[in-house]
């Protein structure tokens, strides 16, 4: 697509993305290896009332993506919608926050190319993983450094085979249950599977609330919607479009899925620690499925990884737009191509840490720490950009006619409270405190160093004008 046939933003970058780009962007990171390999897990935690828990933190991640659409809506210039927790709460906390969800998404991409090797070796187990690592972080780099469409349909193709994959299994599981296929051990495809001795807490009500933060985690990655905007072509067009379709579909693909796995095949009969795609597939006499699947959840990590290095380079653009230190303008340059081309390669060359990590087991130990204290902080965002939606409303540059939240009044600390409750429900899990703690303790000691660090400017500026 040549230049002069899309819109140019003031900065240099280019509005390519087209609504099913962003649409697949949202699904991308959204829809990953937390339902194709972590769904047995959680369904073995809570057995179907795992439906109740994804249709309710569905609901309140749709609240989030309104208040952000909403932001988004009346400022589509915005790179990010963590710059709204600095313009409309604090610009400390937005200092944070931006900072806090770039370091994130820099682990997140990290863990998505270890991820990546370690399926790779299932085929090719003599292949170093540093190996693999480095080749899939160029290629999507390079993919990333071209025009902002080209993002746009690698995320659409990683995308659509993750969706082609479960509608495979709905398809092939109500084939199953219409047909009463009698599985191997012994039990038969029933929709009564699903329903028969129903307990809300068969593992005890702790179960329940701890698989509260796990399928949060699993829905993290839907507010990428929010980083496309500036890049989108007809923002005000797309955005409202993007946001109230993007939950029913990914509803539907996750509640969808999990009922067919639960009605094949009675839900403690499935094994945690494997895929219940693969077990589900192999149910139905494919020999295949691991192989299918393995495939599956490498497009899956690859497209997480996709959107970590345009988000990444996103977020530290903005970051460096709004900084007042000199040595930040190094990561403004906007490349021919509309890219934020140093932001880009300085978030890739940080994921490029994976490959030395994973060599040490030591430091493979630290690393996955650090992640969890990161998803944590994740949170924390989650709240904040609630809290600036609600300023964002009481403020001068609210569109009466805009793409508003409903209800924003009840909704509004409705989610923010819904967010403090699933942060609290890691104190609740031995697992997750440590992480808990770390993420509280990064965010106070983050905030007093910005605190001493502006009273010490504040200080030589009053002696500068005496």
């Amino acid at each position: 697509m040549a230049k002069n046939e899309v819109e140019v933003n003031k900065d240099g970058t280019i509005r390519g993305l087209s609504n099913l780009a962003v649409q697949m962007i949202a699904f991308g990171g959204s829809i990953g290896t937390g339902l194709f390999l972590g769904a047995g897990s959680t369904i073995h935690r809570t057995g179907p009332s795992i439906l109740f828990v994804y249709l309710i933190i569905g609901i309140f991640f749709f609240l989030m993506m309104r208040a952000i659409g909403e932001m988004m809506y009346a400022d589509p210039e915005q790179h990010t919608f963590v710059s709204f927790i600095g313009k409309y709460v604090n610009p400390r906390l937005g200092y944070f926050a931006a900072w806090s969800y770039w370091l994130e998404l820099v682990l997140a991409g990290m863990a998505e190319l270890t991820a990546i090797s370690t399926y790779v070796k299932y085929w090719f187990p003599g292949t170093p993983a540093w190996i693999i690592q480095l080749a899939f972080l160029l290629i999507l780099t390079a993919v990333n450094m071209a025009m902002v469409s080209s993002f746009g349909k690698s995320e659409t193709l990683l995308s659509g085979i993750k969706i082609l994959a479960i509608i495979a299994l709905i398809v092939i599981g109500i084939y199953l249950v219409v047909t009463n296929h009698r599985n191997p051990a012994g039990t038969q495809a029933s929709w009564g599977n699903i329903f028969n001795h129903f307990s809300l807490f068969p593992n005890g009500a702790h179960q329940f609330i701890n698989a509260f933060p796990m399928v949060f985690f699993a829905f993290q990655g839907m507010e990428f919607v929010g980083i496309t905007t500036a890049e989108t072509k007809q923002p005000r067009k797309v955005l409202p479009h993007a946001v109230n379709q993007i939950i029913g579909r990914i509803l539907l693909f996750y509640i969808g899925s999990l009922i067919i796995i639960m009605a094949i095949t009675p839900w403690n009969t499935l094994n945690p620690n494997e895929s219940p795609f693969v077990q589900i597939f192999k149910l139905a006499g494919l020999p295949a499925a691991s192989q299918i699947i393995n495939l599956v959840v490498i497009a899956a990590a690859c497209s997480t990884l996709n959107s970590a290095i345009f988000s990444t380079g996103r977020h530290l653009y903005q970051l460096a737009e709004e900084s007042p230190s000199k040595g930040m303008t190094f990561f403004t340059k906007v490349s021919k191509n509309g890219i934020p081309i140093t932001s880009v390669l300085f978030s890739a060359l940080m994921m490029i840490l994976a490959p030395i990590i994973s060599s040490f087991n030591s430091l493979g130990v630290a690393f996955s720490f650090i992640a969890s204290v990161s998803s944590d902080i994740y949170i924390l965002v989650c709240i904040l950009t609630m809290v600036a939606h609600y300023r964002y409303r009481h403020s001068g540059d609210f569109k009466l006619d805009g793409f508003k939240m409903p209800q924003y009044r009840w909704s509004n600390p409705l989610t923010i409270a819904f967010f403090l409750a699933i942060f609290a429900s890691l104190f609740f899990n031995p697992s997750s405190i440590l992480p808990a703690v770390g993420a509280l303790v990064w965010a106070l000691g983050f905030n007093v160093l910005l605190a001493y660090r502006q009273r010490k400017l504040d200080v030589a500026d009053s002696q500068d004008s005496l």
